[in-house]
């Protein structure tokens, strides 16, 4: 059975499910969510999307993201995916959401409400190559400097989501 997704309307309310592939065929509003792990140095673990993704193959992007599934919260969900992606759980706190809605060059398109969480961990992940094509640290100003010179390497919801996030991890520490 295809992975559903919640539909939801601007104030984050579920008004329905339906399947993955569908809602980004329609663009209908859906819930998702975006991880983010920092270490002690204040590195942000990246991963390369996998090759064979439906969409932003081999971009690099934030830690993890994917969708809730219907009754999970969105730190059950953020967990679930951290492990199932990277091999680690971590304890993680919800930042801020916002909408976005991007469209593909395969005729898909992201229209979500996306859920920013952030936790830390100093470790090395293990991947899951299905998932993942490669990982790395970098630092907070390594990465805004890179996303200036190079944007295509980066998918459009990192994009999006570093402006806030970059100013959010000024402000905090360990």
């Amino acid at each position: 059975m295809e992975e559903q997704v919640i539909l939801v309307n601007e104030q984050d309310e579920p008004i329905g499910l339906m399947a993955k592939l569908e809602a980004h065929e329609k663009a209908v509003l859906h819930r998702a969510f975006s991880v983010f792990i920092l270490n002690e140095r204040k590195e942000i673990m990246l991963q390369q999307r996998a090759t064979h993704k439906y969409h932003s193959p081999l971009l690099w992007t934030n830690t993890c993201c994917s969708h809730q599934r219907n009754g999970e919260t969105n730190v059950q969900a953020g967990t679930r995916r951290l492990q199932e992606e990277m091999g680690f759980t971590t304890e993680l706190k919800e930042l801020f959401h916002f909408i976005y809605k991007a469209p593909f060059d395969n005729g898909l398109t992201e229209h979500e409400l996306d859920h920013v969480m952030i936790g830390y961990y100093t470790g090395e992940p293990h991947i899951n190559s299905e998932e993942v094509e490669n990982w790395k640290w970098m630092t907070i100003e390594a990465v805004r400097q890179d996303m200036q010179d190079n944007p295509g390497i980066y998918t459009v919801w990192f994009k999006i989501i570093f402006d806030e996030f970059y100013h959010y991890i000024e402000e905090h520490t360990l």
